[in-house]
């Protein structure tokens, strides 16, 4: 675990002592941005530290119901909804969504988000090959009759891959399938207004996919959020025990997401930026034999199959002053993954140093990843 004694931003503290910073998920730098800390600030001085009631008592302020406005305005849906922890939103999909499906089927490396989501349901659950929806279609078959709900990630967390909705979506229709997207890694980054996969794939304006979405990554706040139709909307308010039972978002936490929509509606060149480093570091990092992936997200996977490679790898790293998290799937022994998450505020120089580390690590163990 990193212990870390400053806020995050291109470099951090740890331990006393000053990382370049290639973990987390703050894509767009608005973390630590001015305007959004400033925002925060003035929320707190003038409403305090919590509302310390439910949405639906008295926990409801303008400046929730103001966020909401701009998130529908942003995701161009009718309304939007926030609540405590993007974890939250699978959930209260889930519960909004009880009796229009029969069976799940749910990618194998989908995010603990949606696997819990599915602990307190009583449907069947199928697990569908690694975004392969060859295997998904023929689950459908085989399960043939039923009233199917697919469940996925948008951006897979760990890998950075983007969940292949322009062949999953073929199937939506097919089947009579609702479609799941947990779209916390690509709110702010995928599509052409950073709405999102479905944006991505040209498939927002579908009302049978339903987007979970948080403020905690792109956006560099806190909090989740769901965008839709009036009915939906409504329905969460009106059905969600989750919802209905947790205490409204702090006002800091709520003016923070304010200010950074602001932000992303105004600086689209942050996204842009972001993905053109990422893009480039990506490239140099398999020019240097690693195994990486393909798909132009801020996230860049080096990939092992041995344990004790990934974790040299980042030990040699953070002992040069380099910070990248080890990370692995439970379910998936065989890979263990060394994670760089790239930010729109990352620096020319910062990159370098990283691929220089990198191969010379590499020449020094005579090996590459796999």
């Amino acid at each position: 675990m990193i212990l870390l004694n400053s806020g995050i931003g291109n470099y951090v503290i740890s331990n006393g002592k000053r990382y370049s910073y290639f973990g987390g998920n703050n894509y767009l730098g608005l973390a630590g941005h001015p305007a959004v800390k400033e925002a925060s600030i003035k929320a707190t001085e003038k409403y305090g530290v919590n509302f310390s009631a439910s949405r639906i008592t008295s926990g409801t302020a303008d400046i929730h119901l103001e966020l909401e406005s701009k998130l529908s305005e942003f995701k161009g849906k009718q309304d939007a909804v926030v609540f405590a922890s993007g974890y939250l939103g699978n959930s209260i999909l889930l519960e909004v969504l009880k009796g229009r499906y029969t069976a799940v089927f749910i990618d194998q490396y989908a995010h603990p988000s949606l696997t819990t989501a599915l602990h307190c349901d009583n449907k069947d659950i199928h697990y569908y090959n690694h975004c392969d929806a060859e295997h998904l279609e023929d689950l459908l078959v085989r399960h043939k009759g039923s009233s199917p709900l697919i469940m996925t990630d948008g951006i897979f967390a760990l890998t950075g891959e983007i969940a292949p909705l322009d062949t999953i979506y073929p199937l939506l229709k097919k089947y009579s399938a609702l479609l799941i997207v947990d779209d916390a890694h690509s709110t702010g980054i995928l599509g052409k207004n950073g709405k999102g996969t479905p944006e991505y794939f040209n498939l927002q304006d579908d009302e049978n996919i339903f987007q979970s979405e948080t403020m905690s990554k792109a956006l560099g706040g806190y909090g989740g959020f769901i965008s839709g139709s009036t009915i939906i909307i409504d329905s969460i308010r009106e059905k969600s025990a989750i919802y209905l039972s947790s205490t409204a978002l702090p006002p800091s936490v709520v003016a923070a997401g304010i200010a950074s929509l602001e932000i992303i509606k105004n600086e689209p060149g942050l996204r842009v930026q972001m993905l053109h480093r990422a893009s480039g570091l990506r490239k140099e990092i398999a020019g240097l034999g690693f195994y990486t992936n393909k798909d132009e997200t801020p996230i860049i996977p080096v990939m092992f199959s041995e344990k004790h490679k990934a974790m040299g790898l980042s030990s040699f790293l953070e002992d040069s002053g380099i910070i990248v998290p080890f990370m692995n799937y439970p379910s998936k022994q065989d890979l263990h993954i060394l994670r760089i998450a790239v930010s729109a505020g990352h620096t020319d120089s910062q990159a370098d140093e990283l691929t220089g580390l990198l191969k010379k690590w590499k020449n020094r163990n005579q090996v590459g990843s796999t």
